[in-house]
């Protein structure tokens, strides 16, 4: 598919005139990325945690949730903590469990489904085991919108559910005790985006408010580091509340005494006081979901709330042998996938599978697909029971509109995002899956024939500084809502071209400015590396798509650009 850049509009005069006091690198970022007046650009820079943070009991239920955890907690009730295997649920789950512990009460205990064997969400034998042990209330972290049964049959049965969630609410809701998702239709809460365990934390900060705890005012704060974490990971929009609990979030996670963030971070060889978002969405959140992918998310979790020292170092070890051998299984299954892909044709969709391949890394192989043919990629695996599943991913099509077109009969089950969502088929049907995708894409897909890329502006390689590089972190962090600003750099010469790393799959790339200092510019995981090695030659002139870098990797303190494309 032919890309085709878009750039900046020229800013209006009112923009100019409201947003004089910024510099003009600064103004047009702001305006491209929607900000209209000077107010609401002023208020994003300088997000305040006070100011930003809205009223917990804004969010609908929340009054009835409060009251319930508390007269559990006053009566030493039997809580029960489920939460999602994933990098949003984990320390959502950690969270609560440190409130609980911080407040003195322990009478509660925490279940991580297993991804591989009992699925996403609530599942009817795990509440079978709590109403036989005698649980009194049931939370649910970042699942349990979708469990219509199964809440019912622990509420039948006596076990109290508050729902915690923040996916999409369907036509029908549980008949929960209460729930607490701001995506329910008439739930006026400020922010509908938040992440799971973002609205944990609103539920803590509810249960400080009303109850009569002896605790440090502010201590809720130190929960921040997970709180930002998730919502990083969880790829929310980072604006409104997001913004804050990922801005504050990675400043404690940068002073964060958690032990087995601090081993973790120590495994990876990242300085705890530069974290920034990159750290979280390509290094920490891919080794907490590592547990559940490819073996225990009970490991992920205890990492996050470990006060042992040699525990945690061991656990952070374990983290990382689990993320190696996920890489190793997903590559494997691309290699696989790509040689059915060649061998079929390549479609306007992708559709692969195998009955083999590790459900949880079906998303991971979707992604990576996705990324390489540039469409969207249906990876479909079988479970335990042998029933067909798996996961898709997107970036040009709304994969929630492509499932419902496909006619009904087809799917046991679907759910999630526009941009990512999983699925499973029902077992006479996986010989049509292709042909039915192919059919629905065909009613919905646009008649472009390029991927449209966003340039905010054109650069020369003289105004990659450290001025500039400061006007761009005032916007950060950068996510979802609010990416990172890119550049392009027309007809740049090559002053040298390597590749490197233990499989030689980064490229790096030195330009020269006019002053003759040295630009670097690097591609992990670079694609196609091969034939960029042998293309990319000293002397030759190209242009770039890039974003601005702050190296800080083994105490080093340089400016770069990450390669985002070679034109």
């Amino acid at each position: 598919m032919e890309k085709k850049m878009i750039f900046g509009a020229d800013l209006p005069d009112y923009i100019k005139e409201d947003f004089k006091e910024f510099p003009n690198l600064l103004r047009e970022l702001l305006f491209y990325r929607g900000f209209k007046n000077f107010a609401e650009a002023e208020d994003f820079l300088n997000s305040d945690y006070d100011k930003g943070n809205f009223d917990p009991f804004l969010m609908k239920g929340m009054g009835l949730a409060v009251e319930r955890i508390l007269q559990a907690v006053d009566k030493g009730e039997k809580i029960m903590i489920y939460s999602d295997y994933d990098a949003d649920g984990i320390p959502g789950a950690v969270i609560l469990s440190d409130f609980f512990k911080k407040i003195g009460f322990l009478n509660f205990s925490n279940y991580i489904p297993n991804r591989l064997n009992e699925g996403y969400g609530l599942n009817k034998e795990a509440v079978e085991r709590f109403v036989q042990e005698k649980v009194n209330l049931l939370v649910t972290i970042d699942c349990g919108i979708s469990n219509i049964e199964e809440i019912k049959l622990a509420q039948d049965e006596g076990t109290d559910v508050i729902l915690t969630d923040h996916h999409l609410v369907g036509d029908e809701l549980p008949p929960a005790f209460v729930i607490l998702n701001p995506k329910q239709v008439d739930d006026n809460y400020p922010d509908d985006m938040l992440c799971g365990a973002g609205v944990v934390f609103k539920l803590i900060q509810g249960l400080i408010q009303k109850g009569n705890f002896n605790i440090t005012k502010g201590w809720e704060k130190w929960l921040l580091d997970l709180v930002g974490l998730a919502t990083i990971a969880d790829m929310v929009p980072l604006r409104k509340e997001n913004r804050i609990f990922a801005k504050y979030g990675l400043m404690v996670l940068r002073k964060s005494p958690r032990l087995g963030l601090k081993k973790l971070l120590q495994k990876m060889r990242v300085d705890q006081s530069h974290v920034g978002e990159d750290d979280i969405g390509f290094m920490i959140a891919p080794r907490i979901n590592a547990a559940s992918r490819v073996a225990n998310p009970q490991i992920a979790f205890d990492l996050l709330s470990s006060v042992d020292a040699f525990l945690a170092n061991d656990l952070a070890s374990q983290l990382d042998v689990l993320n190696n051998k996920r890489k190793t299984m997903v590559a494997t299954a691309v290699r696989q996938a790509k040689r059915k892909i060649k061998e079929r044709g390549l479609k306007d969709v992708i559709v692969v599978g195998h009955t083999d391949w590790n459900l949880g890394l079906s998303g991971l192989i979707a992604s990576s697909l996705k990324d390489f043919y540039k469409r969207p990629c249906f990876v479909w695996g079988t479970d335990e029971q042998g029933e067909y599943c798996g996961s898709c991913r997107s970036d040009m099509v709304n994969l929630m509109e492509l499932m419902d077109l496909v006619k009904d009969g087809f799917f046991s089950h679907n759910g999630g995002h526009k941009v990512a969502a999983g699925f499973g088929i029902l077992p006479d049907q996986i010989h049509f899956f292709e042909e039915r995708i192919l059919e629905a894409f065909e009613k919905i897909k646009d008649n472009k024939d390029c991927e449209e890329i966003f340039v905010d502006k054109k650069l020369f390689l003289d105004e990659v500084n450290w001025e500039n590089y400061k006007l761009i972190e005032k916007l950060a962090p950068f996510g979802v809502g609010n990416p990172k600003p890119l550049f392009l750099f027309e007809n740049i010469k090559i002053h040298t071209a390597r590749v490197f790393g233990k499989t030689l799959n980064h490229l790096e790339l030195v330009f020269e400015n006019s002053k003759h200092d040295k630009i670097k510019a690097i591609d992990f995981f670079s694609q196609n590396i091969k034939d960029k090695k042998s293309v990319l030659k000293e002397g030759q002139n190209i242009s770039l798509l890039a974003n601005f870098e702050k190296n800080t990797f083994g105490g080093s303190n340089e400016l770069r650009l990450k390669i985002i494309e070679i034109i």
